[in-house]
């Protein structure tokens, strides 16, 4: 059997007594003390059997598409277990998205039910009424059901324990349609198998030296699952996942203080609120002294970050930080140590951000730009070591399909002669000669101008060495058959622009063969970012204020 539930029961089984997870209360004692729900992994593990039972009981079918919106939590996990275990196909969809965009995923995935809260169901109702969602007919309220029926939360906990639930499960079937952030594009429905998630598990668990009953701080709502399914201890964080940039560090730390905590999942949104927080009070970083391993993801982890992220962490600490997308992921890694030794000089004068060696079951390629479709891997030119080209990943973590926005397949899959897909990662770099992937950009933010393509990252570099620059973006505005590179800069906060700020700019430029065809240089006030990491630059929008 490959259902991935079946890893929560194995360690139900062998460590029943354990606690899997650990959520604050949302109110705190009169004297001001966190206190907190905690379930262990037989009380897990026999939660979401209930939650599966009623399920199934209700007429869910294998393969229908459930979607899940409830907050990162207890109630969150146990769902997950649930749905698998019933076998049906668990829909995720990050909110930060905005609104709009999440409705119209949630049209195109033709959902068969909801598992949300009471708000998420009161708009369902609604929309309903209007003609949408009509196949979503089971459906759980996670909080107080109102006017609409279906399953609640609260209710099927009262039922008495019945047999165990777990409907068999190949490793080709679905577990799970995850959505792109839509952060470059229209966000896209993922397929997930339980064995790509069998060996999401295996892979993170052997590569970090991940053991069970360790206990992590999941700022990653994912990252969650994964824990419960590898034996760690998960402790939520007193946080809104959807925006770790606004988070109060002093949560974070209370809870490492509260749990001894040793290792943490979280963006480096996050990690920046903490780390400055710690350097402002320089004895609440004792909070740490537990922490032997942070894994930061999600969104490009900068040198400075990493530098300042190993000064307030224990000596034998360690920083990881996994590269991958959601259609294949962790495709490679790199410690912060290795970075800052090694890569973090070479990144500086434009050779790209080291993303680190490949995961063991990986297999890779960097094959010649286009932006043509490349029905199979023979059809590819492959480029030689060093040349920048787009990278193409192999292995049984990487998704075979999106099952919305199908048009997209034809762009970002392909096929080997063993029938093996490969994923265009749509990320342009090269490989060196220890078989590290040096990240260049996104493909869709090269610049293709009459002397050759300019790559947004190796540029970029150049211009944030500058001791005022916060961030840059280069960007190309259409100049006949070609493209016109200009670089837009984010200053610091307090630095104001000038002509003499420009004019090192322009110097500096002028000093690299990588940024001496940009002469078009342009302070910006704050880049349009996305809203969850703070960090991921839409120079689309930034490419439009030229023309206007």
């Amino acid at each position: 059997m490959s259902n991935i539930a079946q890893r929560l029961v194995d360690y139900a089984r062998q460590e029943p007594n354990a606690v899997a997870i650990i959520e604050p209360n949302p109110k705190r004692t009169p004297t001001d003390r966190r206190t907190y729900r905690t379930i262990t992994f037989a009380d897990l593990d026999r939660d979401s059997d209930r939650i599966a039972a009623a399920l199934v009981r209700s007429g869910v079918q294998p393969g229908m598409r459930i979607a899940l919106m409830v907050r990162q939590g207890i109630d969150f996990i146990a769902l997950v277990f649930g749905v698998f275990k019933s076998g049906a196909t668990l829909v995720l969809i990050d909110p930060g998205m905005g609104m709009k965009q999440m409705l119209q995923c949630l049209d195109e995935v033709r959902l068969d039910g909801f598992a949300a809260i009471p708000q998420v169901h009161a708009v369902r109702c609604m929309l309903q009424r209007l003609g949408r969602f009509p196949q979503a007919k089971h459906n759980l309220t996670v909080g107080r059901r109102w006017f609409w029926g279906g399953l609640s939360l609260a209710e099927i906990r009262k039922w008495p324990d019945d047999e165990p639930v777990m409907v068999p499960r190949g490793p080709d079937d679905p577990s799970a349609i995850i959505f792109t952030s839509g952060s470059t594009g229209i966000a896209k429905g993922v397929l997930f198998t339980h064995g790509i998630f069998q060996t999401q598990v295996e892979e993170i668990q052997r590569r970090l030296n991940i053991q069970p009953g360790d206990i992590d701080l999941a700022g990653f709502p994912f990252f969650g699952l994964f824990n419960a399914a590898m034996g760690v201890t998960a402790v939520i964080p007193d946080m809104d996942s959807t925006r770790p940039a606004c988070v109060d560090p002093r949560n974070i730390l209370e809870a490492f203080r509260d749990w001894k905590i040793n290792q943490s999942f979280g963006s480096p949104a996050l990690w920046n609120r903490a780390v400055e927080f710690c350097e402002q009070n320089p004895k609440e970083a004792e909070s740490l002294a537990t922490l032997r391993r942070v894994v930061s993801a999600g969104a490009p982890v900068s040198v400075k970050l990493l530098d300042r992220l190993k000064r307030v962490l224990p000596p034998d600490a360690e920083v990881y930080t996994p590269y991958g997308a959601t259609e294949a992921l962790p495709v490679a890694m790199i410690s912060a140590s290795e970075v800052l030794g090694e890569t973090a000089a070479k990144t500086e004068i434009g050779a790209g951000i080291c993303v680190g060696t490949r995961f063991g079951t990986v297999r890779w390629k960097i094959i010649a730009i286009t932006d043509e479709p490349i029905p199979t891997l023979e059809q590819a030119t492959e480029c030689e070591r060093g040349k920048i080209g787009e990278l193409a990943v192999s292995g049984p973590q990487v998704t075979t399909q999106y099952v919305t926005r199908t048009e997209a397949n034809a762009y970002a899959k392909m096929r080997d002669a063993d029938g093996n897909t490969w994923h265009r990662m749509g990320d342009v770099g090269y490989l060196d000669e220890k078989d590290r992937f040096w990240f260049c950009g996104r493909k869709a933010h090269r610049v293709e101008t009459e002397n050759g393509p300019l790559f947004s990252i190796p540029c970029e570099s150049i211009f944030n060495r500058h001791p005022k620059v916060f961030r840059s973006a280069l960007v190309g505005t259409p100049d006949g058959k070609w493209k016109k590179p200009a670089m837009f800069i984010e200053l610091k906060p307090g630095i104001e622009p000038s002509e003499e700020l420009l004019r090192e700019l322009k110097t500096l430029a002028s000093e690299n063969p990588l940024t001496q065809r940009i002469e078009r240089i342009l302070f910006h006030p704050a880049f349009p970012v996305d809203v969850r990491h703070n960090a991921k630059i839409n120079r689309e929008k930034l490419a439009e204020s030229l023309n206007k």
